[in-house]
């Protein structure tokens, strides 16, 4: 890079350039084959159901593969924002030295080729003892000190972000890139690079406005787009208001590297961090059979964590583009372990929409949401105090399908069971509710409140499904969580169930079932005896 005056005022940098576009172009197939690779050759062999020893080993050399060409892709876009910042930077300081000289120039100053701003003549020097002399030139040369220091001022600006920038470079090692562990080390370096390239984590919003959040991502550009999704992937697949396609780019890096983590400390994981490791292992191999799917049926991994009994949202078909929007949110004893059911369940809600939708279920997209603690069977689950823990990020999340949709208003439902329905009463009764169209409880042993006008949904769009032997409706409503929501007085609508059981509004060929599908697909939910 330009190390003097002369180098930088005529600098083209053309070369740095095309540094940045070929880097950029080496993280995007870097990426890109990452993800091929799942969708290529990982999942199509789930799919078949290749089993056995060899399948094991198999599987996990190509999980390390993957995770080897995560690394490889961060450490690139590294290099390319790394790069890209100093091109910035030095066309900065370029512009800063010739806007100096221009206007020292302009003032009637030479510049000499080493950078030097020599004064000018105001006066003939043969009158130089004359006793004006001095105080002429003087007054002539008076903006000379500051043509000079910024001059200088450009050159250091050069000079820092040229050290900087090689001091970064030398930094990300190209030794991590076979390595399991490289991962950790890179987001070290993504960092200082982050520093380096004024970006921070600080910036991200904080998730409470989806509406701030959609906007903030909308306003930066595709490069900075890319470094947040491979230095913070964590913060963005968490954040509300985001592009489906982007959050589940930023989960999936999250879901790799936590399985990485546990791969490289197998032998010493305790209980819960091994159940972990197999909810995830599983959780992944769902994800990977799912991509080579028809489109509808993909899987989009919207939230991710190990905390407590683990968290995991995942969509199935592209909640930004579908015309219907359902989210179902489970209830007690669900967690990151038995989460496989939560998938099995959307999946029919689509299927079962489908069949009342002109798209024939392309136009649905249904997400399993346990973006909350849900209570064990034990005394949490007498009181409301894990949904109204829950109540707001469930609020956060309907409103960031809103704020993230494309083209007209999809028709949000929310489907709540058991205790599920008590998270999403109390979210619906607090802040703005959920914003949704239609909401449907089974099985609810009380949504918080007392009467359906207490909550915002339209009680004529509150739909309640209760079996006949459900014990939880039947014993625990109109007790801790609140009035029984399938009694009269209540207000809300009843919906036509022939399953019995707490756990069977899903069984296949059900009006159950179908009642639900018909509400997610706005239609009106059937009566007995009616075909």
């Amino acid at each position: 890079m330009p190390e003097n005056f002369t180098q930088l005022f005529r600098q083209s940098f053309s070369d740095l350039d095309s540094a940045v576009s070929s880097w950029k172009k080496l993280a995007e197939a870097l990426g890109k084959t990452q993800t091929g690779s799942g969708k290529r050759v990982t999942g199509p062999l789930h799919k078949a159901g290749w089993s056995g020893v060899s399948a094991t080993y198999g599987f996990e050399a190509m999980e390390a593969t993957e995770s080897k060409l995560g690394t490889a892709q961060l450490d690139a876009q590294l290099i390319t924002t790394t790069l890209d910042t100093l091109h910035t930077k030095m066309q900065a300081a370029q512009r800063k030295l010739r806007n100096a000289v221009a206007d020292a120039e302009a003032a009637g100053h030479k510049v000499r080729e080493d950078g030097w701003v020599e004064p000018k003549q105001a006066v003939d020097p043969k009158y130089h003892n004359d006793p004006d002399y001095e105080g002429l030139q003087k007054q002539a040369n008076m903006g000379l000190g500051g043509f000079r220091a910024r001059i200088d001022e450009a050159l250091t600006d050069a000079d820092t972000a040229s050290q900087q920038a090689a001091e970064l470079l030398h930094q990300i090692d190209p030794f991590d890139l076979d390595k399991r562990y490289g991962r950790a080390n890179a987001e070290e370096d993504a960092v200082r690079v982050a520093e380096f390239a004024g970006i921070s984590a600080k910036d991200i919003p904080d998730g409470k406005d989806p509406n701030q959040a959609a906007e903030w991502w909308g306003d930066l550009d595709a490069e900075k787009q890319r470094f947040y999704l491979a230095a913070f992937p964590d913060q963005i697949g968490a954040l509300d208001g985001l592009p489906a396609t982007t959050r589940d780019q930023a989960n999936r890096t999250v879901l790799d590297m936590k399985l990485n983590d546990y791969a490289l400390r197998e032998g010493e994981l305790g209980y819960h961090d091994r159940s972990n490791y197999r909810s995830l292992s599983s959780l992944k191999e769902r994800m990977e059979k799912s991509d080579t799917g028809p489109a509808h049926k993909q899987l989009y991994l919207l939230g991710l964590s190990t905390n407590s009994d683990g968290r995991a949202i995942v969509a199935m078909g592209n909640p930004d583009t579908a015309k219907y929007t359902a989210v179902q949110v489970p209830g007690t004893d669900t967690q990151l372990e038995n989460f496989g059911g939560q998938i099995d369940r959307v999946n029919k809600l689509q299927d079962a929409a489908g069949d009342r939708t002109a798209g024939k279920g392309r136009d649905v997209s249904t997400i399993a949401w346990l973006g909350y603690n849900a209570p064990e069977l034990n005394n949490s689950v007498m009181d409301d105090g894990r949904a109204k823990d829950g109540a707001e990020d469930l609020r956060d999340f309907t409103h960031g399908l809103r704020a993230a949709h494309e083209g007209e208003r999809t028709h949000l439902t929310v489907l709540a069971h058991s205790y599920g329905s008590t998270t999403a009463g109390a979210a619906d009764a607090g802040g703005q509710g959920l914003d949704a169209d239609d909401m449907v409880v089974v099985g609810s042993p009380g949504l918080t409140v007392d009467r359906a006008d207490q909550l915002h949904i339209d009680p004529k769009h509150l739909w309640v499904g209760a079996a006949d032997n459900d014990h939880v409706s039947n014993v625990t409503s109109d007790l801790t969580l609140g009035a029984d929501p399938k009694e009269t007085e209540f207000g809300a609508q009843r919906m036509y169930v022939d399953t019995s059981g707490h756990s069977g509004y899903w069984d296949e060929d059900s009006k159950s079932l179908e009642n639900q599908g018909r509400i997610i697909a706005g239609k009106e939910p059937k009566n007995e005896g009616t075909g």
